[in-house]
């Protein structure tokens, strides 16, 4: 007989078994998915495209077993392997249900790579990494069959323009455009809008088809007083084919930078960040000409009233750059509005603004 009360006692020791048989199952399940290796798939394949600066689409897919943490990096192939949608934002996150999705610039051929945190992803490859030091899994797929993307072309001032259609990531932040925000009136005049919808601001930017070279370039701006302090208003140089990491450029850019008590306009030999490179400025109100004359090592800036150089046009700014100055080769003029870093630093507002005319002058 029982000395003590053994349905009591039994109760910790079944308890102690249970516990037991728990721990063996969890142990064996997290064995089993410790033993399951990551993967990637696409399943939202963009066509297949020889590429350029102003071709995009989405990609989308979908991991397996991904740590905590990981993210996705994706590369596009145009002769070598570009990391999309820009060098300044190369990851793209995972999802909850575990799908990912971005944009990405158009090639003949794309990548996806899961990487772990702290990894640190080239621009440029001309192959692909292996699986290792960082890289937990990898997936590639060609790019599918299409149509040839057609263009947007206006005409403005003597001139055929580009109408950009994809995204940007001038100014630091990546920019959507939309080409319904570009065109030309009655009077030749040149119409750029930043509009909102379903949550997010469309920027417009044309750019002309071809490259000018050493000259004297000038736009005419109307009056920009009702600009909010985070739009962007800018007329550059640019070689949409250029692939070093830091390429030279010259702006003339109008806005506040997001702060409403600085100065409202700057000339600039990219890149931007070294010191003697910009020259800020104030613009008051009223129509004024941007003014560029560039020749071999000198890019000279002036602005003034009215609408020329005339003789009774007031200066209103001028400074020359004598350091860093680029070859023309290749460098197409670009007018852009766009919205400084998504209006996270000053609240933005529909904008437009009107350039009457371009010149060139060789």
């Amino acid at each position: 007989m029982c000395p003590f009360n053994c349905s009591f006692g039994l109760k910790p020791y079944r308890s102690a078994i249970v516990l037991l048989a728990v721990c063996v199952f969890a142990a064996g399940c997290n064995s089993h998915r410790q033993s399951q290796k990551p993967s990637v798939e696409i399943t939202l394949v963009p066509p297949a495209n020889p590429g350029g600066p102003g071709s995009l689409d989405y990609i989308g897919g979908r991991v397996t077993n991904a740590a905590h943490g990981q993210k996705i990096v994706i590369y596009a192939r145009s002769e070598i392997w570009w990391i999309q949608p820009f060098a300044n934002s190369p990851f793209t996150n995972i999802q909850p249900d575990s799908t990912w999705k971005n944009s990405t610039h158009l090639g003949t051929e794309y990548a996806v790579l899961l990487v772990d945190p702290g990894y640190s992803p080239q621009p440029k490859l001309q192959t692909l990494p292996a699986v290792g030091k960082g890289v937990a899994a990898i997936a590639t797929i060609d790019g599918t069959a299409s149509a040839p993307i057609v263009s947007k072309i206006i005409h403005f001032s003597g001139y055929d323009w580009l109408v950009r259609n994809a995204s940007s990531d001038r100014g630091g932040g990546v920019n959507q455009y939309d080409p319904a925000n570009a065109w030309v009136d009655k009077n030749g005049y040149l119409h750029m809008k930043m509009t909102e919808h379903d949550g997010q601001w469309y920027c417009a930017e044309i750019s002309m088809t071809r490259s000018l070279g050493f000259g004297t370039y000038k736009v005419v701006v109307q009056d920009m007083g009702h600009l909010g302090p985070a739009a962007v208003v800018s007329m550059f140089t640019w070689n949409d084919m250029e692939t070093q990491a830091n390429p030279s450029d010259l702006d003339i850019e109008l806005s506040r930078w997001g702060n409403a008590d600085s100065k409202n306009a700057q000339y600039v030999v990219q890149p931007y960040y070294v010191p003697q490179n910009v020259y800020r400025f104030n613009v008051p109100a009223g129509v004024h000409t941007y003014i560029l004359h560039w020749a071999p090592g000198i890019a000279s800036f002036k602005t003034v009233s009215g609408t020329g150089e005339t003789a009774n046009a007031k200066l209103i700014s001028e400074h020359d750059f004598t350091s860093g100055i680029p070859s023309p080769a290749g460098k197409a003029v670009h007018l852009d509005l766009y919205d400084y870093h998504h209006s996270k630093i000053a609240y933005q507002r529909p904008a437009e603004v009107v350039i009457e005319k371009f010149e060139y002058l060789p």
